[in-house]
């Protein structure tokens, strides 16, 4: 038996790094994922195509976080397809990088993309699913947050804060929707994904040195953080679950 045989699962922001490697990890282990993607149509095919075949079938649905009503439309396509959506998992997430005393270029549009896509874009997403999820016996909600919650370190100011409101959501959320629906984040350190890896070599050398375990997260390590959120710890809701290497301590 698949560890999440029969269960439908909508991931936003599919089409990155982070989200193709749940994608993958979900479908391997028998869940029919839908697939959310923005503009990346094409992307999201080619990601279709490569997840393990499962009774149910998958999807790919348009899921643009930062319009509501998009939202509203993917949960009526998944509840038209599947009837049925047990697990939301928001990945969708935007950044841009810029020195942390460097207010003036973190303008006020940056900002306000950030803080929509990133905030805004997860409880929009959550109020669009809420009634699918309310009818699953096995509810659940996964926030892809980040280190830089805790540690205030990362691309840059409003990132930082974006994700730690993230994870105040996440215990507020947990604590408002129980016993029916758990909600858990996922905070991962700096991952070696596609857009890490065309950054400069010799910061990522260092972002690897000042981890305590010597590299950078995988995405794939990620995934098994986030089925190990849906499969294992069936009675953890309202916490953090950090996939960083060490990387607070030193």
């Amino acid at each position: 038996m698949k560890l999440l045989a029969n269960q439908v699962i909508f991931v936003t922001g599919a089409t990155g790094g982070i989200g193709q490697a749940i994608c993958s990890v979900l479908a391997e282990n028998g869940a029919s994922v839908v697939i959310g993607y923005n503009q990346s149509k094409k992307k999201a095919e080619k990601i279709l195509e490569q997840l393990a075949e499962v009774p149910a079938g998958h999807l790919i649905c348009p899921a643009v976080v930062t319009d509501s009503q998009s939202l509203k439309d993917a949960a009526l396509s998944v509840k038209s397809k599947f009837g049925k959506c047990d697990i939301l998992i928001n990945c969708a997430g935007v950044t841009k990088f810029v020195e942390h005393q460097d207010l003036e270029s973190l303008d006020d549009a940056l900002i306000d993309l950030i803080l929509t896509t990133n905030i805004r874009g997860v409880i929009a997403s959550i109020r669009a699913f809420l009634p699918l999820l309310q009818q699953s016996e096995k509810g659940l909600i996964l926030n892809i947050s980040s280190i830089a919650a805790r540690t205030a370190m990362g691309s840059n100011i409003a990132y930082c804060a974006s994700k730690a409101a993230v994870d105040n959501l996440t215990v507020s959320l947990a604590r408002a929707l129980a016993p029916k629906i758990r909600v858990i984040s996922i905070a991962p350190g700096l991952s070696d994904t596609e857009f890490v890896q065309g950054l400069d070599q010799e910061w990522r050398d260092q972002q690897a040195e000042l981890t305590p375990l010597g590299r950078l997260a995988l995405p794939e390590e990620v995934a098994s953080a986030v089925l190990a959120s849906a499969a294992h710890l069936t009675f953890t809701t309202g916490t953090v679950i950090p996939v960083d290497g060490g990387r607070p301590i030193y």
